[in-house]
């Protein structure tokens, strides 16, 4: 089916939701794993080794085996070695395994030696930071930073805790300062990448993640983030070979194994594609992403009854997922449900702004059941459209590697907030506001955060939660552009006097706010104080001059309500001069000639806007 395979083939990237997962990165595997051998064998040869089983725990924590470390450090101290040293360590362990309450009850078990009192607030500051508590991770990584100045490893995570704040210049600081530090610290210059990658852009990346590989090419972390700009690149064979040697550093990741079953769709292997998303073991079942790609790959191998399963279960997910009932519009129509199909599409044709591939389907499938005159209109409309909207998604290519960033850093803001905007441009509003959810509440000092939260919202209609958002965000950062969220929430929440008051506060604490008076403006309009209205945007005026169209309109609507014909005409005329084939203005000028007499004048402008019909 020519119209099924062309739109699958743009659809594919737009399945990657799911990220790559979050191993720490784990170093020169092959050595290490020799290492770990060698004082396996030392301690066997002595049980009372203590210094041997300290780093071995070390060894356990750089190839990312937390239960392993958690052993070793309890077996050292077993072997008599000073818990008040020991301690930071056992709490970094219960850290990794993602234990972090107990690494916190470690740390606060008893006194730390002065020695390692870096170390422990060091584990603090990363369980803190997990956690959300931004306050408790600044002091203890202050402390840690103290302790421990020259440690390239802690800058690396001062600086994620810097980027979670939104501190991107500080980030950068300090992930310089771990490089200069040790110039092979292979984290940090993944994260470097990382950070290039968002400032500079996808190119500009490359050669970090290049460094960081060079520095340790079992760095899985730099694997993943740079197949994942590969992708974005389009280099696909590049992103396919990062990522098998990323799957055979972390075997058991599902992640990697979904992400090369992406790859191979796009390949149109699809019977390759299946086995790699059965090798999942069902660990990404409830994945959207997975759900997604599942769907695609059973409706290209003909099951189109297992294809509507997945698709179904996706909306019951996320109802508004836009992607997933165009699957299962496919899938019923090519299973023989032509009413299905129909049903399925409803949402999406019913849009004002629907693509031209659902309604060419929806033409079709109106065709089959009969209805003549609904297929016309559907096919007339999809005709309407440009070109680039004719495939779904076709403009989404990135929008899947954005995602696949974000769900493996979900609390690092450099990959959220790209995936947060894609998902909203995408109409994925609940994605969004999951996304942003998670990032607010590991970052809820920063106002950014609860901004995205808020806007991701207001794009899903939860005006409630936008309201909620916008105040948290004003109260860390009282400017313009909270505000003026904060009163676009309240007014579509129906708080018109709320809203104005938040403008009001707004022009008050900023009068040379173009914006806030321009709100005001428009609010004094709806609740018909024309004095006030004509106040706000006759500010406006004066610092912009006659050069906005709505300005002058609203002021000419302003004076007329107040009687004053002649200036509401001087006003209605700039603004014809502006835009002399605006429908809505030159009815009003219509108007406005109408009261002062001239009817002719009058009856050619209003014959001229039913002309142009808009």
């Amino acid at each position: 089916m020519t119209l099924r395979r062309s739109w699958t083939a743009a659809l594919l990237i737009a399945a990657l939701l799911a990220g790559c997962g979050d191993p720490r990165p784990i170093g020169a595997r092959q050595a290490l794993e020799q290492r770990r051998a060698e004082l396996q064998e030392a301690i066997a040869d002595n049980p009372q080794a203590i210094d041997e089983r300290i780093e071995l725990a070390r060894v356990a924590f750089q190839l990312g085996d937390g239960v392993a470390a958690e052993a070793s450090v309890k077996a050292a101290i077993g072997a008599g070695g000073d818990e008040t040293q020991l301690r930071p360590l056992l709490a970094r362990a219960f850290a990794l395994q993602g234990d972090v309450a107990r690494a916190l009850e470690t740390i606060d078990a008893g006194p730390i030696a002065p020695q390692a009192i870096g170390e422990a607030a060091w584990v603090a500051g990363n369980v803190h930071l997990a956690g959300g508590d931004l306050g408790a991770a600044r002091d203890a990584y202050d402390r840690a930073v103290r302790e421990l100045p020259r440690s390239s490893a802690l800058w690396v995570d001062v600086a994620r805790f810097r980027d979670a704040n939104a501190d991107t210049l500080g980030a950068r600081d300090a992930v310089d300062y771990a490089i200069e530090l040790d110039k092979d610290n292979s984290a940090a210059l993944a994260y470097k990448a990382n950070l290039i990658r968002t400032q500079d852009g996808l190119t500009a990346s490359l050669e970090w993640y290049d460094a960081a590989l060079a520095a340790d090419p079992d760095n899985a972390d730099a694997l993943i983030d740079q197949a994942a700009t590969l992708g974005d690149l389009g280099r696909y064979r590049d992103m396919l070979v990062a990522l098998r040697h990323a799957a055979t550093l972390a075997p058991s990741n599902p992640r990697i194994y979904y992400l090369q079953a992406v790859l191979a769709a796009r390949a149109d292997n699809y019977r390759l594609a299946r086995s790699l998303l059965q090798r999942t073991r069902g660990l990404m079942d409830d994945e959207p992403a997975f759900m997604l790609l599942s769907a695609i790959v059973e409706l290209e191998l003909g099951g189109e009854a297992v294809a509507a399963t997945w698709a179904d279960r996706l909306l019951v997910e996320q109802p508004n997922n836009i992607a997933a009932r165009r699957i299962l519009a496919v899938a019923d129509w090519a299973g023989g449900d032509a009413d299905g199909a129909a049903e399925a599409l409803i949402p999406i044709v019913d849009r004002d702004d629907a693509d031209s591939w659902s309604l060419l389907l929806a033409g079709r499938v109106a065709a089959e059941l009969g209805r003549r005159g609904e297929s016309a209109d559907y096919l007339a409309r999809a005709a309407s459209l440009s070109r680039g909207d004719a495939a779904p998604f076709a403009a989404e290519n990135s929008y899947g590697f954005l995602s696949m960033a974000a769900d493996a850093e979900p609390l690092n803001p450099a990959k959220a907030i790209p995936a947060i905007s894609a998902d909203i441009a995408a109409g994925q509003s609940g994605r969004a506001i999951e996304r942003a959810t998670k990032l607010r509440d590991a970052n809820r000092g920063v106002a950014d955060a609860h901004i995205l939260l808020g806007d991701a919202a207001m794009a899903g209609g939860r005006y409630d939660l936008a309201v909620q958002s916008y105040r948290a965000a004003r109260d860390l950062d009282a400017g313009e552009r909270t505000t003026l969220r904060l009163a676009h929430a309240l007014f579509r929440a129906g708080d018109a006097a709320g809203s104005g008051a938040a403008i009001l506060a707004l022009r008050d604490s900023q009068p040379s706010s173009i914006a806030a008076d321009r709100l005001a403006g428009h609010l004094a309009m709806d609740l018909e104080h024309w004095d006030q209205a004509i106040a706000h945007f006759e500010r406006v005026r004066r610092r912009i001059g006659n050069r906005d169209v709505v300005v002058l309109r609203e002021l000419s609507k302003a004076w007329a309500a107040k009687g004053d014909g002649a200036r509401s005409t001087a006003l209605i005329s700039l603004a014809y001069r502006l835009q002399p084939l605006n429908a809505e203005i030159m009815r009003l000028y219509a108007d406005r000639l109408a009261e002062k007499g001239d009817a002719e004048g009058a009856a050619d402008l209003r014959d001229k806007a039913r002309q142009i019909g808009r």
